[in-house]
């Protein structure tokens, strides 16, 4: 059977930390390692990434790993690990008690824009299998999505324990562009969600703003001071202050 590797600490509820494209679990550091003191903290490698670079899958069936590797939990996803985890709770609303979309989208509405994209992501697969992961974690890094994240805080380090080949297949079968558009489906989240975006993230706070009037009154939006995309690189306290100021509500809410 097929499993994601994940990292297990702590003890108490369960949160199950999910890793946007190019990092792996590891890259939730500090947030895990303070979350860890009074929760069990799960940090799953995602499909293609860290530990799972070898795991093929798209996003459905990533979802359906990522549910097998965290259990019943609080779910925590950045990015292409929102988008994981929000498939996982259309999908699996029984095993996720509490939501948080962190610079996350509900998908690419538009056909040609997703063909687009999904042209840009086989493109850069490409580069990766040609140039390798070093030069094109450079590249990746230098986009204007990361424009505001410091390098000594890209953990480029553990960017590297990531491969070409697996990075390539999760570009082409979980990038956005492969992503069948949630936006219908999002009132049918039936668990408390956070949605979060990085106070300089300006696409990504219209997305989330919107993603949430979508979701209903279940649902909570929230920027991070000081962030832009990477909120969870670029300023983790801030971050971490917004989960432990929401996540209580989750625990009331299941009690």
């Amino acid at each position: 059977m097929t499993v994601l590797h994940a990292e297990r600490a702590g003890s108490g509820p369960r949160l199950v930390l999910v890793h946007g494209f190019t990092q792996t679990g590891r890259s939730w550091g500090p947030i895990a390692a303070d979350l860890a003191r009074d929760h069990e903290v799960v940090c799953v490698d995602a499909p293609g990434h860290g530990g799972s670079s070898d795991v093929t899958a798209d996003l459905p069936s990533g979802a359906e790993l990522l549910g097998r590797a965290g259990g019943r939990a609080v779910y925590i996803g950045y990015s292409m690990g929102g988008r994981l985890a929000l498939h996982l709770a259309l999908a699996r609303p029984d095993l996720v008690q509490g939501l948080v979309l962190i610079g996350a989208t509900a998908g690419i509405e538009g056909a040609q824009e997703r063909a687009a994209r999904r042209a840009g992501d086989e493109q850069l697969a490409a580069e990766l299998e040609r140039d390798g992961l070093a030069a094109f974690l450079e590249r990746w890094l230098a986009k204007p999505l990361f424009a505001s994240l410091p390098p000594d805080a890209a953990r480029l380090d553990d960017r590297l324990r990531n491969t070409a080949a697996g990075l390539a297949s999760s570009l082409r079968l979980a990038g956005t562009g492969t992503q069948r558009p949630l936006w219908a489906h999002l009132s049918e989240l039936s668990m408390p969600v956070l949605v979060v975006a990085g106070e300089r993230d300006d696409k990504f706070a219209a997305i989330g703003s919107r993603m949430t009037d979508a979701i209903g009154p279940r649902a909570t939006f929230a920027r991070v001071p000081g962030a832009g995309h990477a909120c969870n690189l670029e300023q983790p306290d801030e971050l971490l202050r917004l989960l432990r100021e929401w996540l209580p509500g989750v625990r009331r809410r299941r009690g």
